[in-house]
């Protein structure tokens, strides 16, 4: 099956599983057992959505969760990758870091919330501090997993064929840990959005998917609602489709770390 093929199929399946669901929320909304205004039909969350995009309100809001959710993800990556390598070759960091992140990270990302509030008040601090902190552990302890999973095999026959640190690093250590690395992140892209939704709960923001379904809530706005955790489906749908796909295309499979399952 070519490259092409699998891409066809892959998202045809993914179509597939979307439509399934939205007919049988369809014939939920329609058979009269929830009241229409908790459980508005297809058509009504449409309108909403389309005219929320439309005015650009819809837009704005998904723009500004978009931004806090990457900022913190980013804020992570730069922090988690290199301490989660230092943690995989020097035990001294690993003593002093796994013990934390063991204790900190059953922490729920919410709970630090309130706390947060007190110490940096309301706005995009708050929400931008907890996805760091709901994205770095998951990212930390995957790039520490990783690199001490790095056959010893490899960097020993780099080694002979004179290898030095840095290209020992950069053209076996990465590589060799990449899949767990990317794992990370993407595990860590999902923490976050629960994260920065509940952050725009709690926080009281004016602006925000989270806001949005917050305060859609107090006018019984079921509509918004659902319209609002469509946006934030699609958005998680086109990273982990386009995005994550795209780099594990371009750096695991590209390295041959894995094989493309075939069908």
């Amino acid at each position: 099956m070519t490259l092409t093929s699998e891409r066809l199929t892959s998202w045809r399946r993914a179509a597939t599983s979307i439509i399934g669901v939205l007919v049988l929320y369809e014939i939920v909304a329609r058979s009269g057992y929830f009241p229409a205004v908790l459980l508005p039909p297809l058509s009504k969350v449409v309108v909403t959505l389309y005219t929320s995009l439309i005015d650009g309100t819809m837009l704005h809001h998904a723009a500004a969760t978009l931004y806090r959710v990457l900022f913190g993800m980013v804020l992570a990556t730069i922090v988690a990758v290199p301490l989660g390598v230092l943690m995989a070759r020097f035990k001294p960091v690993e003593n002093f870091c796994l013990p934390l992140a063991s204790a900190l990270m059953p922490i729920p990302s919410l709970a630090w919330v309130p706390v947060f509030i007190l110490w940096f008040g309301l706005g995009n601090t708050v929400a931008i501090l907890i996805v760091f902190y709901a994205s770095t552990f998951p990212i930390l302890l995957n790039t520490w997993s990783g690199v001490r999973s790095v056959n010893p095999l490899w960097l020993r026959a780099a080694g002979a064929m004179g290898a030095g640190g840095q290209s020992l690093f950069w053209k076996v250590m990465i590589p060799a840990a990449s899949p767990f690395i990317i794992t990370g992140i993407r595990q860590a892209f999902l923490r976050a959005w629960i994260a920065v939704i509940g952050a725009e709960f709690l926080a009281a923001s004016d602006f925000g998917l989270g806001w949005v379904i917050f305060d859609a809530k107090e006018f019984l706005n079921a509509d918004l609602m659902l319209a609002s955790l469509a946006v934030i489906g699609f958005i998680g749908f086109v990273f982990e489709r386009i995005v994550f796909g795209s780099v594990e295309k371009a750096t695991v499979m590209r390295w041959g770390m894995v094989r493309a399952a075939k069908t």
